[in-house]
């Protein structure tokens, strides 16, 4: 029998996903899915715009309700492609939330416990999973770094065409 192979982690070797900070999040679709929006209106001035189709509009409501879910978590910007989702969340410590989950340890951070109970709410409703057994995420490093991802996930529907997860449906 064959040696198992090593997981690669994507996570920033050294870096504190328990304490305080701000986290950019993707979470894409199984099989990268076009199932949560359509870009339309590309080439007018004001630029094109999200369409939330019932997943996305699934997917809107509990985004929204977890900042509530959450006291740790805020929401600072997020945008509903077809296949993924952009998140930029602001995590304000280690303490619990009204949700009673435990403290955080590295492999249960808050981060990842936001990530968690958006899929399962979203697939419960959905009826089935439609989310990738993973996502990835990005700590935000400095005042620059926040802005930068604020515009990406701004300018993100301009960019439909372009982006690395575009896929025609």
């Amino acid at each position: 029998m064959g040696e198992l192979k090593k997981r690669k982690t994507p996570r920033l070797r050294g870096a504190d996903y328990i304490s305080t900070g701000v986290f950019f999040l993707t979470i894409c679709t199984k099989e990268r899915r076009c199932s949560l929006s359509r870009i339309v209106g590309t080439g007018v001035p004001d630029g094109p715009l999200v369409e939330l189709l019932p997943y996305g509009k699934i997917a809107d409501k509990y985004i929204c309700q977890l900042n509530d879910f959450y006291e740790d978590i805020s929401v600072k910007g997020y945008v509903i492609m077809p296949n993924h989702i952009h998140i930029m969340v602001f995590v304000k410590g280690k303490e619990n939330g009204p949700s009673r989950t435990p403290v955080p340890t590295n492999q249960n951070t808050i981060v990842a416990r936001f990530v968690s109970t958006f899929k399962r709410f979203c697939n419960k409703e959905y009826g089935k999973n439609i989310w990738q057994y993973r996502s990835n995420d990005h700590i935000i490093r400095n005042r620059e770094d926040y802005e930068d991802h604020l515009r990406y996930i701004h300018e993100n529907p301009m960019r439909w065409e372009f982006d690395q997860l575009y896929r025609e449906e």
